[in-house]
């Protein structure tokens, strides 16, 4: 019986491996010189950076090797709604649109480094775009989901003296309730899905708009 038990178990160690080996074989991105390097650096081989940044070391690496012709176009992220609309953008394009949000909340929104934003959307591509522009320029980024109360927020906004906000149409009247608490807001941002402009918000989508590839600085 116990001779049974440890074939069977073996046998299920051997089958899950198998799809993780199979995977190690087959991924090429493993074998990429980033990879590498994050091998040496996790072995000890190589000395850790003195200074890292995943959007500058990382992405913008891949990016690199997309121009450079090493690397066959694969989407950076690629994200689908439930009316089946899509957006797929190359390591280029997301290193590029992350510098222009990056220029946004440097410019538009005066954050600068170890500022607070709270940026309270559902998983769509401009809460990515927010992520990477705020790895970048060393703004911390706090998550909420699209389910905070105007009290949460409230509570979130207090307690991490966020200097700024970025929400949708739908909450923006929950912030607007107890802004007048929050004595470190100084800038509430709106990712609208409509071209649609509210009092006392800046428009996320036009302020975009407004920088081209000459003004992308960070």
């Amino acid at each position: 019986m116990r001779a049974l038990l440890k074939s069977q178990i073996l046998k299920s160690v051997w089958q899950f491996g198998q799809p993780e080996q199979s995977f190690h074989r087959s991924h090429r991105l493993l074998y990429s010189p980033i990879f590498k390097q994050y091998e040496a650096v996790s072995r000890g081989e190589q000395p850790l950076p003195e200074y890292f940044n995943f959007a500058k070391d990382v992405l913008d690496k891949w990016s690199q090797i997309e121009k450079d012709g090493k690397k066959a176009f694969n989407p950076a992220l690629w994200w689908i709604n439930g009316r089946g609309g899509e957006v797929r953008w190359s390591f280029e394009e997301l290193g590029i649109r992350s510098r222009k949000v990056a220029n946004l909340l440097l410019d538009q929104c005066a954050l600068r480094r170890g500022d607070r934003i709270l940026v309270v959307l559902p998983r769509i591509p401009e809460w990515w775009l927010l992520t990477v522009a705020c790895i970048r320029t060393g703004i911390i980024l706090i998550p909420g989901i699209s389910q905070l109360t105007a009290k949460d927020m409230q509570y979130r906004l207090q307690a991490s003296k966020a200097k700024c906000i970025v929400t949708t149409d739908a909450l923006a009247p929950a912030v607007d309730s107890i802004a007048n608490e929050c004595p470190f807001l100084q800038t509430k941002l709106l990712v609208s899905s409509g071209e649609g402009e509210r009092d006392g918000w800046l428009s996320f989508n036009a302020l975009f708009n407004r920088f081209n590839h000459a003004d992308v600085l960070c």
